[in-house]
């Protein structure tokens, strides 16, 4: 086989991350030619899955326990599971892992993603990030306790959402009307009227914190109290590990608009802000992690052959009985051009637009089609 461990003298790939760009990492390398030594590192036990369904059907009440479970993989990598890498030398080529050991490569591909960020260094503080927060977060709610979630976007609304479906007398603190900023107005006036129909108590406020496990302190003073208090607001990149390497700035991750972060290294996911319409930004969205991951992979094996990453946001969300599908960058301003019931959009200067799907099946190619029209 002529494969580029032969024309391209690459013989072992280290890929740390085991989410989705990590996956995707792994399968674009094989499609892409490459059938050298693959390993894969995974800080946690489990194989990879599907993140989104954390928030969304795995927290319902019901029996289905495989909402997240992503089919078996194809890249034949050696997979490294329950390990953390704890450091980076750049110049030896070695991956550092805290059980002791170390990992040559020729390339490497960091795809270790981000972790939620906390409002306390509280013991009992309730996230949800992981496969192992949601079934706990699942069983918890079980028993149907009086929940706070503290945090309005997305996750935080999802989460209150499957809180509300479980049984549960649901507050929400957001710091202004949920779903504002990362939605615009409109949809998020949409959102916010579904949630309290269906029950949702909406706070909002400048901002909380948690004085205990139980406890949130508004900006003004006032004191709410729950059996279960959760919070979703926000995630900080998972870059500790590379301290001492001058690759990092401020804790995020820069890549070139290929995905490299050097030649021999790329990077993809939730850690890395690469070049958009709209400045070098992180876009912590499952889509997101795929796509740069696929361009990542290939600028490894290629270099400057590799097209551009040309990155189309897509974002959808299941909350209070609503499904929303956009392509096109958000939040959007003003009223939608309604094309049809329920299929949205807003128009840019450029003759683009923002195409969104709002409790309709609709199939991604079209939507692209839409956002894209003139």
């Amino acid at each position: 086989m002529t494969g580029s461990r032969i024309s391209g003298g690459i013989e072992r790939v280290v890929i740390v991350g085991n989410g989705i760009a990590g996956l995707t990492a792994a399968d674009s390398l094989r499609d892409g030619g490459f059938d050298g030594e693959l390993t894969i590192v995974g800080d946690e036990p489990h194989a990879a899955y599907s993140r989104p369904a954390l928030s969304k059907a795995l927290l319902l009440d019901g029996d289905d326990m495989a909402s997240h479970e992503l089919p078996p993989p194809t890249h034949e990598a050696k997979e490294i599971l329950g390990v953390r890498a704890s450091g980076l030398d750049v110049e030896r080529r070695l991956v550092r892992l805290d059980d002791g050991t170390a990992l040559p490569y020729h390339r490497l591909v960091i795809a270790t993603g981000s972790r939620a960020r906390r409002l306390s260094a509280l013991p009992g503080e309730v996230t949800l990030r992981g496969l192992d927060d949601a079934l706990a977060l699942r069983a918890r709610l079980a028993g149907r306790p009086s929940v706070i979630v503290v945090g309005g976007g997305p996750l935080g609304m999802e989460i209150a959402s499957g809180c509300l479906a479980a049984g549960c007398r649901v507050t929400l603190v957001s710091q202004g009307i949920p779903l504002i900023v990362q939605l615009g107005p409109y949809l998020a006036d949409v959102f916010t009227k579904a949630a309290l129909d269906r029950g949702l108590t909406i706070v909002e406020t400048a901002g909380a914190r948690l004085a205990a496990d139980t406890r949130v302190v508004l900006d003004d003073g006032a004191v709410l109290e729950a059996d279960l208090v959760v919070s979703a607001v926000g995630d900080v990149p998972n870059t500790e590990w590379l301290a001492g390497t001058g690759l990092t700035e401020k804790g995020v991750l820069h890549v070139d608009s290929r995905g490299l972060v050097r030649p021999d290294i790329a990077a993809a996911g939730d850690l890395a802000a690469f070049p958009t319409p709209h400045g070098v930004r992180r876009i912590p969205l499952w889509s997101s992690a795929i796509e740069q991951a696929k361009v990542a992979a290939a600028a490894l094996i290629r270099g400057d052959e590799t097209p551009p990453l040309q990155f189309e946001p897509y974002f959808w969300t299941e909350q209070f009985g609503l499904t929303l599908k956009a392509v096109g960058h958000l939040p959007v301003d003003g009223e939608p051009a309604h094309v049809e019931d329920r299929l949205l959009r807003w128009p840019r200067a450029d003759g683009t637009g923002t195409a969104v799907a709002l409790n309709r099946r609709v199939p991604i190619p079209r939507l692209r089609r839409l956002s894209r029209a003139a």
